[in-house]
């Protein structure tokens, strides 16, 4: 019953911007945490960002800190991952996925595609 859907991917220039989003549907039992993930062509999965229900708190991966900010809308049950400057490296296909306080990475996302060129 649980569904993220991640959207707001596409086509953009080097130090550009594109805000993605990943809506949750359905209830996330003990779900704490909001995270994204990418995973860059040819190579292994990277993780990004943490946003937490508490107070907002997030936290970047050293690669895309300064850069990317991410947010929620819980009201929508929604969250906004905004990237500023993106450069070639940032290429991947861009996971969201809900952390549970025993489940660990319990609900993910089909991804969406970005392509810095």
């Amino acid at each position: 019953h649980v569904q993220l859907v991640e959207s707001g991917g596409g086509l953009v220039q080097p130090g550009g911007t594109l805000r993605l989003s990943c809506a949750v549907s359905g209830y996330t039992p003990n779900s704490y945490c909001m995270g994204w993930f990418r995973q860059a062509p040819g190579k292994g999965p990277e993780w990004v960002s943490n946003i937490y229900s508490a107070a907002s708190n997030t936290y970047y991966a050293d690669s895309v800190k300064g850069r990317f900010t991410i947010s929620r809308d819980n009201a929508q049950n929604t969250v906004y991952p905004q990237m500023n400057s993106l450069r070639t490296e940032d290429t991947a296909l861009y996971y969201c996925a809900s952390h549970t306080v025993v489940g660990g990475w319990s609900y993910w996302g089909q991804g969406t595609q970005v392509t810095v060129s």
